[in-house]
């Protein structure tokens, strides 16, 4: 049984001119950026949907960061069986790309978690090893595969997963807003 994720994301944001730190393009700053890896790590890794958030905003620098572009958050997500997860949205440290996973007969970690590559996993009982996948070829071999030879996608591609995934980042956005537990059910 999983009781705890745990997901870091986040890397020093530089030119402070680009896209991600313009409200207009990209919709918000490292949340909705990076910290979407975290939430759909904690959701496929967990096997559940989480049924409530709580969310804290931490901002040093409000020139770089303006209004409505977060520099870190930090966000819990409550599920039904029990399990919790603990994440870090950034773009104020560097290095952080790191999953974990415990259970009541063990752990697992993968750090870096979600970059190019390789990725790298270890648990209780030891590293694991795998051959290096570059998972953007994956994907785009995986939707070549469903528009050319009408295969059936792995995780749906209607939309759906995008859609859970914005509800659960507006209500973190609000648990921010309001310092609040905020339902997801």
């Amino acid at each position: 049984k999983i009781i705890f994720f745990q997901g870091q994301s986040g890397f020093i944001i530089g030119d402070p001119n680009q896209w991600r730190l313009n409200k207009k393009l990209s919709g918000g700053g490292a949340m909705m950026d990076i910290g979407i890896y975290s939430i759909n790590g904690a959701r496929y890794m967990i096997g559940e949907e989480p049924i409530w958030v709580t969310a804290q905003e931490t901002k040093n620098d409000p020139v770089k960061f303006k209004e409505g572009i977060d520099e870190t958050i930090q966000f819990q997500l409550g599920f039904p069986g029990g399990a919790v997860a603990s994440c870090l949205s950034t773009y104020a440290v560097n290095h952080l790309d790191r999953f974990y996973l415990a259970g009541i007969d063990g752990w697992a970690e993968m750090q870096p978690s979600t970059g190019y590559g390789p990725i790298k996993a270890r648990t209780h009982k030891g590293e694991l090893t795998a051959a290096h996948i570059t998972h953007q070829t994956v994907q785009m071999d995986e939707m070549a595969g469903i528009i050319l030879e009408n295969k059936k996608p792995v995780i749906p591609v209607n939309g759906e997963e995008g859609v859970k995934d914005m509800k659960i980042i507006d209500a973190i956005y609000n648990a921010v807003k309001t310092g609040k537990k905020v339902d997801l059910t």
